[in-house]
Formats: structure tokens, sequence, C-alpha cells
């Protein structure tokens, strides 16, 4: 079915000195000049979403409660009670459509110049990451605002556009498809693009999709498609040789930033930089989630927090060694790793625009898809292997032979119960991985995905107070709320809605 797609990227930067006038009534060939590999790669500064989903996918997922007391942010409001968000506000769902597809559009952009150029082997690596970043927001799309991909659904699960050339009009015909044809879609971009890509282009190459970062990508793709053996190979690109312990955040490092700095306001800016050897790829967001992640009503309070990063590990025994805070006289939980940095107006300005940088690649989540495909390709002791080297960096004063993990602890720890929805039906090894995954995740969204792939329940408790009992939000793991719904104005344009 043909369905029309409200897209106005009314101000698509091509490149960062080109701004926005009357973008829609130039002929292409009149914008700007984008006729070096160089300025290729300029324009390519915008092919990555600029939007963040860490404030809606972590307020959905099952690591926030209801605290009692707090801001009250609309949006985080309605995101929490499953209600379908209606303000392309900063950090909603619409917001994040538009991001996505303005950085598509930045990325057919790209490619349309480059299929123009007269000496195309200067342009392979701008090429490779225009494809790769292109894939990588429908990839984002499709998980949010379509069924998550089952195979057996797939082909006939409504997707989203698929954009495989430049915008010059507001409103175009578009063939929403399948899920299917979608990762069908992202697989060829994917493919075609990682072998063009080469770190030297880069003067930072932990802003792009490096080498590494693509391969991180593949891991998680093809973990979504249940494709384990892929999810091998790749994690084996993504950190080369398996070398998981250089790569790995030294949290429990007595010498590493983690714990030579003591004043927090530092400790934030710690977790998303680029000397961090854990991040692959990082993208500079606009956002305001640093401010409300412990602040809001909705997000970790003690009761959540005693579950999703308990002080003392279920596993090894031993004491986690993440730093954390309580704040509000206690009832607000978090770890420091989102940061805003302040872009003023002007220099002298007291108004202006927070950004927040977002890690959307790191070693960690490689090592539990990795060890996720072990488990499920035949190799147990593998998956085991990887927990312990993961432990090893997360526990106080790490001692091998005191805090193995080994598979009868996690048969012990996570036993498998008959007839649950919840991750107790899942085998007592991925429950392992998942467990670790979520502590160190949280506040990020990563989770949601989780919750989507292995169709988790979600239970969101509302204090009435005065002693009276909580009412509870439950998600049921069929539930149609789990798929965002499209924008409005996309909606009233003719693209087909999700069902309610």
């Amino acid at each position: 079915m043909k369905n029309k797609l409200l897209y106005i990227p009314c101000c698509l930067l091509l490149i960062a000195t080109v701004g926005c006038n009357k973008f829609l009534d130039k002929e292409p060939d009149n914008r700007a000049k984008i006729n070096t590999p160089e300025k290729v790669s300029q324009l390519l500064s915008t092919a990555y979403p600029q939007g963040n989903y860490q404030a809606f996918a972590e307020t959905m997922s099952d690591n926030v409660e209801d605290i009692g007391n707090g801001g009250a942010d609309g949006l985080i409001n309605d995101v929490y009670y499953y209600r379908d968000t209606k303000e392309n506000q900063q950090d909603s769902p619409e917001s994040f459509w538009y991001a996505c597809y303005s950085s598509i559009a930045a990325a057919n952009q790209a490619l349309e110049t480059i299929s123009k150029v007269s000496n195309p082997d200067d342009y392979k690596n701008q090429k490779g990451e225009a494809l790769v970043a292109r894939a990588f927001s429908h990839f984002l799309l499709v998980n949010f605002f379509s069924k998550f991909y089952d195979a057996a659904t797939a082909s006939t699960d409504p997707g989203i556009p698929y954009v495989t050339v430049p915008e010059n009009v507001v409103i175009k015909q578009y063939d929403r498809k399948s899920v299917q044809y979608v990762y069908d879609m992202i697989e060829q971009d994917l493919l075609a693009g990682m072998p063009l890509i080469e770190d030297k282009a880069y003067n930072v190459p932990k802003f792009h999709f490096n080498v590494a970062a693509a391969a991180a990508f593949a891991t998680r793709f093809y973990l979504f498609k249940k494709d384990y053996p892929k999810v091998i190979q790749y994690a084996g690109l993504a950190i080369p040789s398996g070398n998981y312990a250089s790569f790995l955040r030294g949290i429990n490092d007595p010498t590493s930033a983690y714990n030579t700095i003591t004043d927090v306001t530092e400790l934030f800016k710690v977790y998303s930089r680029t000397s961090e050897s854990s991040n692959l790829l990082l993208v500079e967001t606009s956002s305001v989630w640093s401010r409300n992640y412990y602040s809001q009503r909705w997000g970790v309070g003690t009761l959540k927090a005693a579950e999703v990063y308990p002080r003392t590990d279920q596993l090894t025994g031993g004491i986690t060694a993440y730093k954390r805070y309580s704040i509000s006289s206690g009832t607000h939980q978090l770890m420091p790793k989102i940061d805003e940095y302040f872009v003023r107006q002007t220099v002298d300005a007291n108004f202006g625009q927070p950004y927040v940088m977002v890690p959307l690649f790191a070693s960690e989540e490689v090592l539990f898809s990795h060890a996720e495909a072990l488990y499920y390709t035949g190799n147990t002791a593998g998956a085991v292997a990887l927990l312990n080297t993961f432990a090893s960096k997360r526990i106080s004063s790490y001692n091998a032979a005191t805090h193995n993990i080994t598979e009868t602890k996690i048969n012990t720890v996570f036993p498998v119960v008959a007839g649950e929805t919840s991750s107790k039906k899942l085998p007592s090894v991925i429950q392992a991985i998942l467990y670790y995954k979520r502590m160190d995740y949280v506040h990020e969204g990563l989770r949601w995905f989780d919750v989507l792939r292995y169709k988790l329940p979600v239970d969101h408790n509302i204090k009435k107070g005065g002693g009276t009992a909580d009412d509870h939000i439950i998600l049921a793991p069929e539930d149609p709320r789990k798929v965002l719904q499209l924008p409005q104005s996309s909606i009233q344009a003719g693209l087909a809605q999700n069902p309610r």
C-alpha cells in the first residue's frame, strides 16, 4: 500500500557552514557545492541522529519506577504511562523520528554526490560511512516504530519507509512495506558499506562509523536477527582477538579516572569521552536527559536500584565497583554517566542549547552480544568465560579464585521458572548476561531493546501515598504499546498508524 510520509527537513545542514534559508526553493545543483571528499565528510557529520532516544527508551523500560517525588515533565510522564506522545519536543519519540530521517537525508545527499564524481575511488571511505549511517538510522526507526523483528511475522509486519534518495519536496509518496524488507535493506547497506571504511580517513574516528563501530553495529543487527554465527564473526572484528579486557571500562581499577576523580561534576564527563577505550562511536545529541534522569518522579529509586545494580553482586558475591549517588534525600539514585554541555546562543547570553554526548556503541555491549551468541551456538563455557572477563572489571578487589563465575553458580542464582513471562523464563546463562547488561547500561535506554527482543513484561507502579497500595501499569509481552506510534503529522499525511 502506498502511503505519504510527511517529512520536513527544512533546515537540513548540508555542511556546517550552510544555512537552511529557502532550502526547498533551490534546485539541487544550486545548493552548497559539495565537490571534494573533505566536504562530503563534513556533510556526513550530520548523518547521525542528533536526537536522543535514551529518555523515552529508558522510561518505557523496567529500569524505572514511581519514586513519589521529583519533577513532572510532561513527556516523561506520558512515556511512563505508555501514552502516545503528540508533541515534537526535545527527547520525544516524534523528534527522534525526524532526527533519524534528517540524518538519512544527509547520507543520501552524500551518496548522490559521490555517484556523480569522476574519481569515485577518492570517496570510498565516505561512501562506506554514508551507507552504514543510513542503515543505522533506519535500524533505530524500525525497532522503535515497528514490531520487533520476528522471522515468522516480519514479512507481514508493517515497517517504516526506507529512504534511499535525497529529499527535495515536502510530501513524497512512500511504500511502508514490511519489517523484513527494512531489515533486508539495512543488511544490504551495511554489508556494502563496511568494507569501504578506513579509520585513517578520520581525524577523530570515534565520531564516525569507524571499523570497530561498524562491526559493533553488525553485531547488534545480527543479534536482533538471531543469526548467531554472524554475531560471533562481527564481534571478532569489533574487538580484535577477543581482547575484551583491554577495551572494557576500568570501573574497578583504582588508578582509572572512575576512581581517582573525586569531584562528581568531573566524573560525569568521563563516561562519554573519546579517550575511553570502551567507546566505539559517539554522537552529539540535543537533549535535556542529563537533567531529567535523576530529577524526575519517574526514575531509579531505592527499590529499583537494589534490583538493577545491587551493591553486592549476585553471581560473584563481591562488591560492585560502580560509583553511585543518592540525591533528593536519598530517594533518587544515579550513576554519573549522562553529562550535559551547554552551548550559549552568544558568548554573553544566558540562554542556549543543551547537548548530551551519547556512546551509541561500546565494547561492553559487544561482549554481551558475543556471550549470547556463544551460548546459543552451544559454547556455554565460552559465554561464561566472557562473563568472568566482564566481572573482572566490575568487582572491587577482584579475585579470580573467589569471584569466579561458574555455570553451576549461574543455574543456582538464576533458575528457570516454568510458566513465567519475565526474564525467569529464559535460560539461566541468558538471564545472567541480561543481569549484567542491565546493570551496566542503566540510564542509557538499551534495556528497552532487551525487553522487546525477549518479549518481557514491564510493571510500572504508580504511588498513591497515604499508605494506600500502589496502582500498576502492566505492559504485557505482546502489548501493542511496545511499538511507538508514528508522529501525528505523518499519520495525518496518510502514513498508516500502528495499532492500539
